[in-house]
């Protein structure tokens, strides 16, 4: 597939596949005609309503929040906007991953294309600056309740296009001022409107998904690689990934797992050899069946957030051609809170099974060595790996409860159910996190099991990823510093394309 050099911001609908490519390919952003013309009607219609209309206008003529009912007078109304941005400005914690920063930079440009925010286009195409040069606005992680949108956060992205806050470029922070005159920016004056449209919306959440959603699908294939992997060193049966099973409970995620092991094992002599045992455990007979359910969730949650990131989620929405600006809930964070916290517990499972298999393969079983060194006892091999990944399974256990489950009043009374959802949005980092050790763990036990069944061979392509990762970890003979090991297996994942795409 050919670079992507430049994208057009409101040119067409975002997907997952597109935003990956972008960051990819380091895609440069452009301002669309149709989105500078979108943004101009929409502008224009909002400064011309204000101009004639003498009935308060919810965040353009009005204070926020509770102070709904507060009127604003005409020559106050950009201190309003840039008031509203510093006051918020309350996110908190850890930094925000930069990849994060800059989804939120793309999508919030891309919401304020589709003409129904009544922004500046210049408000827009400094976004899109911003992106285009790396210089980030410093995000914390926490303070967002996911009810108006990610207000704290958002608040800390957009600091910057007044002249407050922090910047990295480079990876140096500073002052935004200091960055704005390094690029002859001045800073933006908000007019109406503006302020509230920036920090309404739900682009960090929304952010936090999308790069779960990047993370986890690739976890998805490690994880179906290493269990096939596994599958061979355990000496496991190929009868549970046939069709014919699948296909009398035909769930997508199902099948397509099973036709994805099968085409993994295919040409193995280790997985067609006659087998002694009837059944293997859940952990190898019910992969397809748990590996395939992740995967529904995955897409049900992929569905979702390509609907929220073309979506308007700020307040009031402003309709140019029906003479409207209406105050409504888009903001609100809960079908993201919802989605997420389910893709949180099902990417969870798939480090639960994996640790299940792990610790079947150090059992002893099925003329495997005790803990998968030859001489066990002198030696305690791959014993402790297996607890180091039972914690960060028990851990993920944790971060699995749903956060949407709690609400906090807030506003006075004003926002009293709020989504949790910027909170369900930054813990599946923290999964992701935890998997990656774990799907390592599994590798290193899996490529150890598949050596003492030598001198068979599995698979073509499994062969492929042994020898790949030999040079990189040699077979464990005798005890070795095993978090050296992981972090070594580690340093393999991170840099190792599975490219394995099947028939």
């Amino acid at each position: 597939m050919s670079k992507l050099d430049i994208y057009a911001i409101g040119s067409s609908q975002l997907t997952y596949d597109l935003i990956e490519k972008i960051l990819k390919d380091k895609t440069k952003l452009i301002l669309s005609e149709e989105g500078r013309a979108r943004i101009s009607h929409c502008r224009e219609f909002l400064d011309k309503k204000t101009d004639e209309n003498t009935v308060p206008i919810y965040g353009v003529t009005t204070g926020f929040g509770s102070l709904c009912n507060k009127h604003i007078s005409k020559e106050d109304l950009s201190t309003l906007q840039e008031n509203l941005v510093k006051s918020h400005s309350c996110s908190v914690g850890t930094p925000v991953d930069s990849v994060i920063v800059k989804l939120m930079l793309l999508l919030k440009a891309h919401a304020l294309t589709m003409g129904f925010s009544g922004v500046q286009v210049q408000t827009v195409e400094r976004i899109i600056d911003f992106y285009n040069n790396d210089a980030l606005p410093v995000v914390y992680d926490r303070g967002s309740l996911g009810a108006s949108g990610d207000l704290a956060p958002l608040a800390n992205l957009f600091l910057p296009l007044i002249g407050e806050g922090e910047m990295v470029l480079e990876g140096i922070k500073y002052k935004s001022s200091d960055v704005l005159n390094r690029f002859g920016w001045k800073p933006i004056k908000l007019q109406s409107k503006e302020g509230l449209a920036l920090l309404n919306g739900t682009q960090f959440m929304s952010a936090n998904g999308i790069k779960a959603l990047i993370d986890g699908w690739h976890l998805v294939n490690c994880f179906d690689l290493f269990g096939a992997m596994s599958l061979e060193a355990f000496d496991g049966r190929i009868e549970p990934f046939w069709d014919c099973i699948q296909q009398v409970r035909p769930h997508p995620g199902q099948i397509e797992t099973g036709k994805v092991f099968r085409e993994l094992l295919e040409g193995s002599e280790i997985i067609k050899r006659e087998k002694e045992h009837v059944q293997d455990p859940y952990s190898f007979r019910c992969i397809p069946q748990v590996h395939g359910a992740v995967k529904d969730a995955m897409h049900h949650v992929t569905e979702i957030l390509h609907i929220e990131i073309n979506s308007v989620t700020d307040n009031p929405t402003v309709f140019p051609d029906e003479d409207l600006v209406v105050s409504g809930g888009n903001f609100h964070g809960e079908p993201l809170a919802l989605a997420f916290d389910y893709m949180g517990v099902a990417l969870h499972e798939l480090g639960n099974i994996s640790e299940r298999r792990t610790a079947q393969l150090i059992l002893g079983l099925r003329g495997l060595p005790e803990f998968l060194v030859a001489k066990p006892g002198l030696n305690s091999g791959f014993m402790i790996p297996q607890y180091a990944a039972a914690s960060m399974v028990s851990q993920n256990k944790m971060y699995a409860w749903p956060a949407s489950c709690d609400s906090i009043v807030s506003s006075n009374g004003q926002e009293d159910l709020v989504s949790m959802g910027a909170n369900a949005g930054t813990k599946l980092h923290k999964i992701v996190n935890n998997l990656k050790y774990i799907a390592a763990i599994e590798l290193m036990n899996a490529a150890q099991g598949i050596d003492f069944r030598r001198p068979l061979k599995s698979s073509p392509y499994i062969e492929k990823v042994m020898k790949d990762y030999r040079k990189h970890l040699p077979f464990v003979e005798d005890d070795v510093v095993m978090a050296d090991y992981i972090a070594k297996t580690m340093e393999f994942l991170e840099n190792y394309e599975i490219d394995f795409e099947g028939e």
